[in-house]
């Protein structure tokens, strides 16, 4: 469908006036420049909620689902890795990882040869290294330097949000959100584009949104429902920048004239 068979017989944006289309214009952009700071933002403030660098999946789990694992040290050392290591040295690492003073003691001078470190070094750096080969190499956790050891030496207990935060949260943004897109899908609706085309829009971005806020609980009690709020997130998120590229070109479109809007109304008639 042609964008003018689309619009024939109602009302469109392009139609305004020049003052009109200039405030709508405005306030479209401060929408969509105010969407894309709000990603940025929930970025940097979920950034490290998984006690790791740099922002991943893992972060957007344990805030609402919360994240408790082992430390894989930890867990390789009780599994009887590396199966040689003496049983008084295993002892000494396993010790030193449940002591809550990983960072303080790993290569602490008083402990002489049985520091961690020493202990790390000797034993596992061999086949733990950037430049490992062999049978037994394994360079994808590397264990030359306390960064490294860092990334495998703790184990993590992230508490999700309180399910009090979590209602104060769905209740904010569900209202705020929801109109948002209550809005734009309007705007987009009363563009001259096709209205197959903003119709899938306006589906995808209420989709979109119950998806990604009802997720938000789903996620409460399922691991895997960070996945739901990520995917639907972005549909949702895309749907509104879509829908305000789509109101922006129609308010650049001049006016349709008044004879033209006659004879394509009489042309969809007839036909």
């Amino acid at each position: 469908m042609s964008h003018t068979e689309s619009s024939a017989g109602r009302f469109e944006l392009r139609n305004l006036g020049v003052l009109a289309k200039v405030g709508i214009g405005c306030l479209t952009l401060t929408l969509l420049g105010g969407a894309a700071v709000s990603g940025a933002y929930l970025r940097m403030h979920h950034d490290r909620r998984d006690e790791r660098p740099g922002f991943t999946l893992d972060d957007v789990r344990a805030h609402y689902h919360g994240i408790q694992t082992r430390a894989p040290l930890l867990v390789a050392l009780e599994a009887r890795h590396p199966d040689d290591l003496p049983e008084a040295e295993r002892q000494i690492l396993i010790k030193w990882l449940e002591s809550g003073r990983i960072s303080e003691d790993y290569d602490n001078l008083e402990l002489g040869a049985s520091a961690p470190a020493e202990l790390i070094s000797a034993r596992c750096v061999s086949c733990h290294s950037r430049r490992a080969t062999g049978e037994d190499a394994w360079p994808q956790l590397p264990l030359e330097f306390f960064d490294d050891v860092r990334a495998a030496a703790f184990s993590r207990d992230v508490r999700p949000m309180s399910l009090e935060i979590l209602a104060a949260t769905t209740h904010t943004h569900a209202l705020s959100l929801a109109t948002l897109g209550l809005v734009i899908s309007l705007l987009g609706l009363a563009t001259g584009w096709s209205r197959k085309l903003t119709g899938a829009l306006v589906l995808a971005c209420g989709a979109g949104l119950l998806g990604d806020i009802g997720s938000w609980w789903l996620a409460r009690w399922w691991a895997q429902g960070a996945l739901v709020i990520v995917a639907a997130g972005a549909v949702f998120n895309g749907a509104v920048g879509l829908l305000g590229l789509a109101i922006l070109a129609d308010l650049a479109m001049p006016r349709r004239r008044k004879r033209e809007r006659s004879n394509t109304a009489q042309t969809s008639h007839a036909s």
